[in-house]
């Protein structure tokens, strides 16, 4: 999806933002250091708390911010905090206006229903000005004294940096399914994470844009990173008890993440070569039923009949249009991947000379 095209996308899920007066309804303002983008649903008793402790954090001139390769000569980075309110029901957006209006910092998005945590990110990050985007819920479980740290390790090198609640303050359930989810990754994609489940990450703003999620992809940006050729690391952060509300997290999104996982190998290992995907197994089932038609018809010519194997004689069939239908399907995805081919410039990490 080109760049208009995203945006455009963008506008069209968005039905209300809340800017300061100095600034463009675009968000297209001078680059900044850090953006921190907040999904929230209904998180009105939370949302005041949040806001002081990153003010506290992002405005404290003691901490080395220069040697984190942010806010040079300044001693603070400029910094933006992008509420990204997904359908709440509980006012949680009129305080994101009342708070634009005293701090330059925060900015609004109001999405037009409740669309899911990947769709708020996904907006989240096209707004974003800052060369560094932090990803971070609005329940306070996410501690922001942990940026720093962060952006630390972006600065030794990598481009996503994700977090680890080794010590999780959850319910067993929570917990349990969480780590099965997170074993079952690890070993299908090879990306040795311990908590992709983790809302609190740190992006090169590269990657924050170069990333295209959906439905609930959100939970795969480590894996969907790693294969597009990002340097994914990882870091243990403090989670704390919920204060306010109540989990929306479970062993049913547990195994919705596991067929989501069906769809991320697909996008990440066969998404340029959709043939392997598809035709191999095509080749395979065509295969066998050729083997099975044509011992059907051995025994039509030798018998003169089948010998009651009409069952044999409807998988044959069976096997072959299947497989057909897969080869094809493998055609049509590589014609499809020839002409969305990407551009050099996305594919290339630097340059010199």
């Amino acid at each position: 999806m080109g760049e208009p095209l995203a945006r455009e996308k963008v506008r069209s899920i968005v039905t209300a933002r809340y800017v300061p007066d100095d600034t463009t309804a675009d968000f297209e303002s001078d680059a900044l250091d850090l953006s921190l983008v907040v999904p929230l649903h209904n998180e009105l008793d939370s949302l005041r708390l949040l806001i002081d402790e990153c003010h506290a954090v992002l405005d404290d001139p003691s901490r080395d911010w220069m040697a984190l390769g942010i806010a040079p000569g300044t001693g603070v980075p400029r910094w933006e905090i992008i509420l990204v309110d997904d359908g709440s029901t509980d006012g949680s957006f009129a305080l994101v206006r009342e708070l634009a209006a005293n701090d330059p910092a925060i900015r609004g998005i109001r999405l037009r229903r409740n669309l899911g945590k990947a769709t708020a990110l996904s907006v989240g990050f096209a707004a974003a000005s800052g060369d560094v985007v932090i990803s971070l819920d609005a329940d306070l479980q996410d501690d922001p004294n942990e940026i720093p740290r962060m952006v630390a390790l972006l600065d030794a090198g990598h481009d996503l940096v994700s977090g680890w609640k080794r010590k999780r303050h959850d319910s067993t359930a929570r917990v349990v399914a969480s780590r099965l989810f997170n074993l079952v990754v690890r070993r299908s994609s090879g990306v040795e994470l311990h908590d992709l489940n983790c809302g609190f990450k740190a992006y090169r703003r590269s990657v924050a844009q170069d990333i295209r999620i959906y439905g609930e992809l959100h939970r795969f940006i480590p894996v969907i990173a790693a294969w597009k050729g990002y340097t994914v690391g990882e870091i243990e952060v403090a989670h704390r008890p919920r204060r306010f509300g109540r989990s929306r997290y479970g062993w049913g999104r547990a195994f919705r993440g596991m067929m989501d996982l069906v769809t991320v190998m697909f996008l990440t290992r066969f998404d340029a070569r959709p043939a392997h995907f598809f035709s191999l197994p095509g080749v395979f089932l065509m295969s066998v039923g050729l083997a099975v038609l044509t011992y059907i018809s051995y025994l039509r010519f030798t018998y003169g009949e089948i010998l009651g194997r009409h069952p044999l004689l409807a998988f044959g069939v069976l096997f072959v249009l299947a497989g057909l239908q897969l080869f094809t399907s493998g055609l049509l995805g590589e014609m499809l991947a020839a002409e969305s081919e990407r551009d050099d410039a996305s594919v290339v990490r630097e340059r010199v000379g």
